[in-house]
């Protein structure tokens, strides 16, 4: 995965290479999913939610690009990989999750890791962040949002980074946002689908439209 997936598509980072080959993948999926722990594609996970695809989760974690002691906010827990490999690198993360099943889920795979960072989770709707936590030195969200949350903006530290997919349903640009005082850069890095956000920062509730994941555009 890290050599064929990963360093052979571009990513650079030696420390996200390291927390993705040290990180057991395959303690993030389902039982019946273990065949796929480590294929090139998004994995179903409960709740209609998927595991992103290896090259997404490392390309991310290299955009947000966190340090040691930094605090991180992560919306959407999911599996709880992505807070998995932050942790790897030394964050404290503080993941949100708006499913119980998850949240239990992700937690319970967390522990059973010695990692050097920390990982909370909690069960809220996190499409707003965490106004209460901030200033966050880095905030990931692991679902598109139709437009980036001035909320999110306002949450992040001087020299803060957010690492967000933004647009429509069916296709979405990641996007990089860093804070320098009261200016805010954006950068577009690639087209990316990713299930919805749902609540006041993002999408309205479908009723439980399944979606299928992110996948990477060619």
């Amino acid at each position: 995965m890290v050599q064929e997936q990963l360093r052979a598509r571009g990513i650079r980072d030696e420390r996200v290479l390291t927390a993705m080959a040290a990180v057991p993948r395959e303690l993030f999926v389902d039982r019946d999913q273990q065949g796929r722990a480590y294929a090139d594609e998004a994995v179903p996970i409960a709740a209609g939610q998927t595991i992103s695809q290896p090259w997404v989760v490392a390309r991310m974690t290299e955009l947000l690009a966190p340090q040691p002691g930094e605090r991180v906010l992560e919306l959407g827990t999911g599996s709880g990989y992505q807070a998995a490999i932050l942790a790897a690198l030394g964050a404290d993360v503080t993941s949100l999750e708006r499913h119980d099943v998850l949240a239990a889920l992700a937690a319970e795979r967390v522990s059973a890791l010695e990692l050097p960072g920390t990982v909370t989770i909690r069960t809220t709707d996190g499409s707003l962040g965490d106004a209460e936590g901030a200033p966050w030195d880095g905030i990931i969200v692991t679902a598109a949002a139709p437009s980036i949350p001035n909320e999110l903006r306002g949450q992040l530290a001087d020299g803060g980074r957010l690492v967000i997919p933004v647009g429509p349903r069916d296709h979405q640009v990641l996007t990089l946002v860093v804070r320098d005082g009261n200016d805010w850069r954006e950068t577009p890095h690639g087209a990316v689908v990713f299930v919805p956000l749902i609540g006041e920062g993002g999408f309205p509730d479908d009723g439980g439209r399944r979606d299928d994941g992110w996948r990477r555009w060619f």
